[in-house]
């Protein structure tokens, strides 16, 4: 069985944020992360984790996914300054993996040109990562359902631009909802693929419910990561279509 963590963002969203930690807790998991950490209370989330012994897997260096660009070379220094920032969360919370967005498409730029900013900019987060033995997961999105103008939107071009770069502070957060919609070919891509995964999140499609309510075969999908060398978290960043602990369990039982 994969190594889950809840994405307690979509998941216990019903309760205030703390308390979706017990939770999980009580949900028989023992991972949990989130999106961006500016509008968190870091010192209550490093506590309620020590308590329950929670491993934070991951969190967002954000502080969205538009903003806070790395296809444009003049945000770079701004960028980093906040990665920083969130470096020193991830200490204080034990947290290894730090998710990387692009930001959207310039209007007026080549995709040339964005890819080479992109490149340059990736290569001073993993040099800057690695001072602290931290990873940096970049995550392809996809453009048709949910996020409309992000750039870097194709597992292949995720994958590519982190080979060329060939930096082991830097990986792949491979989205499986996102590149279903995108790209397909789960299985092939994730066996080719998994020595540059550093983190995987799941969900089904359509509806971005939990494993099991659509159109993807988690189970084999499970079983395959299994097989591989992976030995990273598989986040659950889903909607439950219904009970959120009942689609917990679920989960178990389909991997």
């Amino acid at each position: 069985m994969p190594r889950f963590s809840v994405c307690v963002e979509m998941i216990f969203r019903h309760l205030p944020f703390i308390e979706r930690l017990e939770a999980t807790s009580k949900s028989g998991y023992d991972a949990f992360e989130f999106w961006q950490w500016q509008d968190k209370d870091i010192g209550a989330i490093a506590a309620e984790a020590s308590r329950l012994r929670l491993k934070v897997a991951a969190f967002g260096v954000g502080p969205n996914i538009a903003g806070g660009t790395l296809v444009d070379s003049s945000n770079h220094d701004a960028y980093l300054a906040t990665m920083r920032m969130a470096i020193e969360h991830a200490k204080r919370l034990d947290c290894q993996t730090l998710i990387v967005t692009t930001g959207n498409e310039i209007a007026g730029l080549s995709r040339a040109a964005h890819f080479d900013a992109l490149q340059r900019g990736l290569e001073r987060v993993a040099h800057a990562a690695a001072e602290d033995g931290v990873t940096m997961v970049v995550e392809p999105l996809n453009t048709r359902v949910d996020h409309a103008g992000y750039f870097l939107d194709h597992g292949a071009d995720a994958f590519r631009i982190v080979r060329e770069i060939g930096h082991p502070n830097l990986r792949v957060l491979y989205d499986i909802y996102h590149m279903q919609i995108m790209d397909g070919d789960l299985i092939s891509t994730i066996e080719s693929n998994i020595d540059l995964i550093g983190h995987f999140h799941v969900a089904d499609v359509p509806g971005r419910h939990e494993p099991g309510t659509g159109e993807i075969n988690y189970a084999n999908v499970f079983h395959r990561i299994d097989a591989t060398s992976y030995a990273g978290h598989v986040g659950l960043e889903y909607r439950p279509s219904g009970d959120h602990a009942a689609s917990l369990a679920g989960v178990k039982a389909l991997a």
